[in-house]
């Protein structure tokens, strides 16, 4: 017998006939009329070439080959019923799985830790796995499943293919070592291009500055260029070296060395941090949670400049 000469749905009708013996009340709760369903029985037995229900004086009796294909018949249609046609469910506290995050250093820094903390009561067993991709990377690593999620600011995923959440919106800050007497508190536009800068870039990635000084025609005096944020934690104090960085970056320096924040001569560009998604994860049960839980630790209300 040839797989692909059977309709699944006479698999139905006989669970349903082996169930009830009879083809009127199989009738009925298939929804048939009882026409229908004497026919579908006669295709069965065709099938199978086997009569498989003989009438009785107690009902439609299966025959020695019907008893025995019956309980595989069944698992069939409740592994398609149950398996196949319901959406697969995700269940936080029992799963035993990693995902993967696309996320710049100062991203792990941030965002990851009031995430452990959620794990830890909601799903013990997750696994967290971060890491960094170049920009010609990152877009296919969401779309081939390498990774679950990119969270930060990533403007070369605003395209086709891919949704996108806003968690929060940020701007830059200047900092330095608070000894550096190389420039002041409040520097003049030429002041602060004229500085020494340390600029991060992180996997060449360029951060909204970077353009924003050149469509001005600005360009700083760099003496340094970074791949990581947190190197400054060891290059700023004892240096003259400024840095101009997402508020965030400034705050988690400030947290672990001592530094000075420089105001800027210029209204800074404001940041979207967002996480991102590729479209085929988009209904998957499982990445839906994850974001869910990425924007409720890491969502925060914006302030009133920062209204689109």
């Amino acid at each position: 017998m040839d797989i692909r000469s059977i309709d699944l749905n006479l698999l139905v009708v006989f669970d349903t006939m082996a169930r009830t013996r009879s083809v009127s009340r199989a009738a009925e709760a298939l929804g048939l009329s009882q026409p229908a369903t004497s026919a579908a029985l006669a295709r069965l037995r065709q099938m199978f070439d086997d009569t498989l229900f003989v009438r009785t004086g107690a009902g439609m009796e299966p025959t020695p080959r019907a008893q025995e294909i019956a309980p595989l018949v069944r698992q069939v249609v409740e592994t398609i019923s149950s398996e196949i046609l319901q959406r697969a469910g995700f269940d936080p506290s029992r799963a035993q799985r990693g995902f993967t995050v696309l996320t710049p250093d100062i991203g792990e820094v941030t965002f990851l830790p009031g995430v452990l903390r959620h794990l830890r009561q909601e799903a013990p067993q997750v696994r967290l796995y971060a890491m960094a991709k170049p920009k010609a990377a990152a877009a296919q690593a969401l779309e081939s499943g390498e990774a679950d999620l990119a969270i930060g600011f990533f403007p070369d995923l605003q395209k086709a293919g891919f949704y996108q959440q806003l968690l929060f919106k940020t701007s830059y800050a200047c900092i330095t070592c608070t000894h550096n007497a190389a420039i002041g508190d409040r520097p003049t536009l030429r002041q602060f291009l004229g500085a020494k800068h340390v600029v991060v870039r992180p996997d060449g990635r360029e951060h909204q500055i970077d353009s924003f000084l050149s469509d001005k025609g600005h360009q700083r005096q760099v003496m340094l260029e970074l791949s990581h944020f947190m190197s400054l934690l060891a290059l700023l104090p004892g240096s003259d070296l400024v840095a101009t960085v997402p508020q965030d970056i400034a705050d988690a320096v400030a947290r672990h060395v001592q530094i000075r924040r420089i105001a800027l001569p210029f209204r800074p560009p404001q940041i979207q941090v967002q996480q991102y998604w590729h479209r085929r994860q988009h209904e998957a049960p499982a990445n839906r949670w994850l974001r869910q839980v990425f924007y409720r630790v890491n969502r925060r209300d914006m302030p009133a400049d920062a209204a689109p």
